[in-house]
């Protein structure tokens, strides 16, 4: 009979951690007596990342006592106590490749159900003082698991743990632990989790992006469960060099190029929506600098166009306008991003302002390629006629469409700039200019311009009932940090280390705009991205849960350790990888 041995809590507490503070309850101290377990946590217990841990389908944490000997043999180790892997209850039974999603147990009063198995977490390295945790409970198929709270109640230690219910599907927590973590993901196997109604809607969603995978004939690389905003592999590695044969005014600000192949060679389509890498070579004796645009026109295997607003102090936009000419040869990676036109028959909102214009543009440009029957929106939002690019390349394709659409709105006209010819109203784009037009709610909508029109637009649309993924949103320059835990500081933009290196291979980060030479001090690229305050996202620093999926657009680079499931085609996790060369990142 199984046994319940400790009931642990713990409220979260700030820990200094590598020059951070890492807010976290992962230490958790063993309670005497009878304790009431609630629909969200044990009495007396907190979760200090609520999105990672705790809610209704992560209310308890169990780890066993076999696994306890297991890594005191494995660690070579004798100083653990109870809740010391920051679980809720430790017990003396119910084993990972036993214990089933779906499976009921009673403990004490309380009812519970098995929900998934823990997810990956560097805190618990910390509170085990072993970095690579994370990484070794996923290898040697130990996580531990989660219990969903049916009936509240009281627990104490040396409760039986009687089984009341099965699992319907008879899947264990170590099989669906290795369904997502480990290579290989057998459809047979998906669908068979799926099928489990107990199993948790993050892990359920996980396994579903990794069944559309399977099922979508394409990359068959990278792990869509754990990343599913990679975006298809690249066409090639590294840059092409392609002649620029055509320089377009677009408006007052926005330059465009259109670039062909300099051998006269076929490019890749791209898929509508993606962007391109290019290195510029500013200065002869100075690092080249790379910079992320969106391509602008239909996807095809003849040339590219990239379209550049000119910034205040932007030194790549500069040169693009003032010193590119036509006949010039430039670097360009291969098209990559998943921001990308579903194919389906949907109705499609293009939301843009200002030059987030350029790779909504391309998703249009497709639409009338196919002569599309699909609801078509186009909502764009300028301050002004001198500033609004494509304004007559928008009106002709919108033309081809059956069921095309059109808002313009001006927040700062001109006294030239004719209302209802020009534009179609005075201000900016909102929520409240769609809900006027009565847009559909039901559309696929792809928004792209300054990040605070995304942000209110994305909120808006979620407060209107639009379902999130259908919300897709595309930033120029970096993303949000991602950073689990960690306080927060005042945030600074990119820059060189407090220590740079005057040697090693340089490291680019190609939307920051930053290229540093790597050095010894940092044992990964992500080490190296946070003492540069580039924007960083990641979870696990061991290389198991691909937050930290991150494109890698020229260079190799090596694992220390290796990930548990390697990354995508044209990625690299920036946990545990470092530079073999000269690399490029889309950080």
């Amino acid at each position: 009979m199984a046994r319940l041995l400790s009931v642990n809590v713990g409220l979260p507490r700030g820990i200094p951690w590598q020059g951070k503070t890492v807010d976290t309850a992962v230490w958790k101290a063993s309670v005497q007596g009878p304790r009431q377990v609630r629909r969200l946590n044990v009495d007396g217990d907190r979760q200090g990342d609520v999105a990672g841990h705790g809610g209704e389908q992560r209310a308890v944490l169990v780890y066993q006592m076999d696994s306890y000997r297991f890594w005191r043999s494995e660690l070579d180790r004798n100083d653990f106590t109870y809740g010391q892997f920051g679980e809720n209850f430790t017990v003396d039974g119910l084993p990972d490749h036993e214990v089933c999603i779906g499976d009921r147990y009673r403990i004490g009063s309380a009812l519970f159900e098995v929900t998934q198995p823990r997810v990956t977490c560097y805190r618990v390295g910390i509170r085990m003082n072993e970095p690579q945790m994370a990484a070794l409970l996923v290898a040697r198929g130990r996580p531990g698991f989660y219990l969903r709270v049916l009936e509240e109640g009281q627990v104490e230690a040396g409760d039986e743990i009687v089984q009341v219910g099965m699992g319907p599907e008879h899947m264990t927590v170590s099989e669906v632990n290795a369904l997502l973590y480990l290579p290989g993901h057998p459809r047979s196997q998906l669908e068979r989790a799926l099928r489990i109604p107990a199993l948790s809607p993050g892990w359920r969603g996980s396994f579903q992006a990794l069944l559309s995978q399977n099922e979508s004939g394409g990359a068959t690389t990278g792990n869509a469960g754990l990343d599913p905003a990679s975006g298809p592999p690249a066409a090639w590695a590294g840059f092409r060099p392609l002649r620029v044969v055509h320089k377009i005014r677009e408006s007052s600000s926005v330059m465009s190029l259109v670039l062909e192949p300099a051998d006269e060679s076929r490019l890749t389509a791209a898929l509508p929506g993606q962007f391109v890498v290019l290195r510029l070579r500013v200065a002869p004796d100075a690092p080249a600098l790379m910079r992320s645009y969106s391509l602008s026109s239909e996807p095809s295997e003849r040339h590219y166009r990239i379209s550049v607003k000119r910034e205040p102090h932007g030194v790549a936009s500069a040169y693009i306008d003032d010193r590119v000419e036509i006949g010039d040869v430039l670097d360009v990676s291969a098209p990559r991003g998943s921001f990308i036109l579903r194919p389906n028959d949907a109705p499609v909102v293009l939301l843009s302002a200002g030059v987030g214009a350029t790779p909504v543009i391309a998703m249009l440009h497709a639409l009338a390629a196919k002569a599309a029957t699909r609801e078509v929106w186009w909502l764009h939002g300028a301050r002004c006629g001198r500033e609004h690019p494509f304004a007559q390349e928008v009106r002709n394709l919108l033309e081809t469409l059956a069921h095309g659409h059109s808002h313009i709105s001006y927040s700062s006209p001109d006294r030239e700039d004719r209302l209802g010819v020009d534009f179609d109203a005075d201000g900016h784009l909102d929520i409240e200019v769609l809900r006027g037009l009565d847009v559909p709610r039901h559309a696929d909508f792809y928004l792209c311009g300054p990040s605070a029109f995304m942000g209110d637009l994305s909120a808006g649309l979620a407060a209107w009932g639009v379902a999130a993924d259908r919300i897709h949103t595309e930033l120029f320059g970096p993303a949000p940090s991602n950073t689990p835990g960690i306080a927060t500081t005042p945030s600074r933009p990119p820059h060189l280390p407090a220590e740079p290196s005057s040697a090693g291979p340089v490291v680019s980060f190609a939307r920051s705009g930053l290229s540093v030479h790597w050095g010894s001090a940092f044992k990964s690229l992500l080490e190296l991205a946070e003492a540069c305050d580039v924007p960083t996202r990641w979870s696990c620093r061991t290389g198991v849960c691909h937050t930290c999926e991150t494109g890698l657009v020229a260079g190799t680079v090596a694992y220390r350790p290796d990930p548990i499931d390697p990354p995508a085609a044209g990625s690299t996790l920036i946990c545990c990888s470092q530079p073999k060369g000269d690399v490029v990142l889309d950080l």
